[in-house]
């Protein structure tokens, strides 16, 4: 397996029972050196053992000037990405080592394939915090729940998406 690609999938080692910690900091490592999380500011990180991601509002992020609001494109692009990455771990967590080689085929192929997103108030905030819960995994795909909040814990926007692998 190459380098790029054992980066993307975490570097999670083959013959190993997968530990919860080394793949959420794994899994977070490799989404964090993604071009546009670099030029966004996006950041995913692990928080009392849960992956979440994390945006400072910028000037950049904006799209609605008058108001000074979130793009809602950010905000579904956030939520789009931990519920993969939350995805993705699952799949390592609940991977015996026998299965290993398989689930990093199935991490390496995860895509987006639907997603609904509801925007439940105006995106202020001085920063937003995306988490995702699975709802089910199954397999050949897998369907998330996904929720933003803002600085003071207020809900901003959720979704559901299925993922494919």
């Amino acid at each position: 397996m190459n380098d790029v690609k054992r980066n993307w999938t975490g570097n999670i080692q083959l013959g190993a029972k997968a530990d919860h910690q080394v793949v959420s900091k794994q899994l977070c490592k490799a989404f964090n050196a993604c071009p546009f999380f670099k030029y966004s500011g996006m950041v995913m990180r692990v928080v009392d053992g849960q992956i979440e991601a994390y945006v400072e509002m910028q000037p950049e992020l904006v799209g609605n000037v008058a108001f000074q609001i979130l793009h809602g494109g950010v905000a579904a692009t956030i939520l789009d990405s931990i519920g993969g990455v939350a995805a993705m771990e699952q799949l390592y967590l609940r991977a015996t080592p026998e299965d290993l080689p398989d689930t990093i085929k199935k991490v390496s192929r995860l895509a987006t394939v639907d997603m609904r997103v509801d925007y439940l108030a105006p995106g202020r905030g001085k920063y937003f915090i995306a988490r995702a819960e699975t709802l089910r995994l199954g397999r050949k795909g897998c369907t998330m729940r996904m929720t933003m909040v803002n600085d003071e814990d207020k809900p901003i926007a959720t979704a559901i998406a299925s993922y494919a692998y």
